[in-house]
Order: C-alpha cells, then sequence, then structure tokens
C-alpha cells in the first residue's frame, strides 16, 4: 500500500491541473475568507468562515481529486494492473487515496490554525476534528461511487459538479441561515449536519452531546456512498 502512496504522491506533484485542483485553488479559496473574515464573519459566524474552508478543501481538493485519479487509474488499465499483484483491492484503493487524504488534512489543519491565530480559537478544538474527520470521510465515500460513473478524468469534470457545489451551497445556506428553520432537511442534505457541527465546535453555546448527535447524518451518507460504490464502481474501462 506504501509503495502505492508513494507512486500516486509522486503523480500528484508532476500533474499541474490535480496540483492546482486539490491545493492551488483550496488555499486561495481559504486565503480570501480568511483575509475577509470580519466581512464574512458579519454575514455569518466565524464558525461559518471555518465551515466554508473546511468544505472547499473536502469539495473542490480532496473529492475532484479521488474521482480524477481513479478514473485516470482505471482508463490506462493501472487499477487492473494492480489488481494482479498481491494487493488487496482494499490496499489498492487505500494506497492511491492516501496522499491526497493527508493533504487535504494537513491543509485544513494549516488554514484552521491561521484562522484561529487571526480571529481567536475555537470554541472547542475536539469537536471541529471530529467535523474535520468526518467530512473527510464523507467525501471519500462519495467519490469512490462517482467515480464509478465517471469514464475518463475529462469526464470527471463533469460528474464531480453535483457533488462538489452541492455541498458548498449545503454549506453556506446552513452557515448562513442556521437550522432554526428546516433543520430535518438541512441536516439529512450531505454537509448539513457537518456544517452545522463547525459551527457548534466554533463558535460555541450548544451542548457537546447535542453536537455529537449531527455526526450520525454525515456517516450516514459514508454508509450510503459506500454501498453504492461496491455497486458500481469498476476496475476496468467499459468496453
Amino acid at each position: 500500500m506504501l509503495s502505492i502512496a508513494l507512486s500516486e504522491l509522486i503523480q500528484i506533484f508532476r500533474n499541474r491541473l490535480v496540483l492546482v485542483t486539490s491545493l492551488v485553488m483550496p488555499a486561495a479559496v481559504s486565503a480570501v475568507f480568511v483575509y475577509q473574515h470580519e466581512g464574512f464573519a458579519a454575514l455569518g459566524s466565524l464558525g461559518y468562515i471555518a465551515a466554508v474552508i473546511m468544505f472547499t478543501v473536502g469539495a473542490f481538493g480532496l473529492y475532484t481529486t479521488t474521482v480524477t485519479t481513479l478514473a485516470s487509474r482505471r482508463q490506462n488499465l493501472f487499477l487492473k494492473r494492480l489488481r494482479s499483484t498481491a494487493a488487496g483491492d482494499a490496499g489498492i484503493l487505500a494506497g492511491l487515496l492516501l496522499p491526497i487524504t493527508v493533504i487535504s488534512l494537513v491543509q485544513v489543519a494549516v488554514i484552521m490554525t491561521v484562522l484561529a491565530a487571526v480571529t481567536g480559537e475555537p470554541d472547542n478544538v475536539l469537536l471541529l476534528t471530529a467535523a474535520a474527520l468526518s467530512m473527510v470521510v464523507m467525501m471519500l465515500g462519495l467519490g469512490l461511487a462517482t467515480a464509478g460513473v465517471t469514464n475518463s478524468p475529462e469526464h470527471a469534470q463533469v460528474t464531480t459538479l453535483p457533488v462538489s457545489l452541492g455541498t458548498i451551497a449545503v454549506t453556506s445556506w446552513v452557515g448562513l441561515s442556521g437550522t432554526g428553520e428546516l433543520t430535518l432537511l438541512k441536516r439529512l442534505l450531505p454537509g448539513g449536519s457537518a456544517t452545522e457541527l463547525v459551527l457548534n465546535a466554533w463558535n460555541g453555546g450548544v451542548p457537546v452531546a447535542d453536537s455529537l448527535i449531527l455526526l450520525a447524518p454525515t456517516l450516514g451518507w459514508v454508509v450510503v456512498a459506500v454501498a453504492l460504490a461496491s455497486r458500481i464502481f469498476r476496475w476496468e474501462p467499459r468496453r
């Protein structure tokens, strides 16, 4: 698995498109939100800024790169060749996705640290960490499912749009309007409960037990995404 991960890490830094998508664009968007934090906090809150930054990295960095990577490796038959080795299916996928997962987690950690240094520390760091980890797992699951219906890296530019733009839209909706109205709908949409968890973790004022319940919808999406991926993910191109 580690040899696959090392090879994939090298490919990420060689591929300019993936490098821009996974590193440069999320960092640039996050920098704007941190620099203009007073204006965005006036619209929502500091928790809203943290949630948008987190999902920008998750949607446009982790999720999009996951789908593009798996589609590309399938198209050039690399997935097929890997399955002929001693590595198991889980080890192959873990090796391919480990580099971008670690990169995304580091990005989130660094940007959250910068935001905290500029605006003040979040109310509950452990809860914020739980929100970030649940978001990462959800986006990985959705990435595996989307890769099953993506024929090529070019096709990924289309197939990833509904989830990437949809999760950002849900994050902005929940972050700006809260969950006082349409509570169940907002929490059940992908990214909704994770956004509320980030708001609670950063802004405070909500009991930890009430916030931890918000992990359930996010993990539910993980189960749904993995179930879909197990049915539609393909290791070889369609003939």
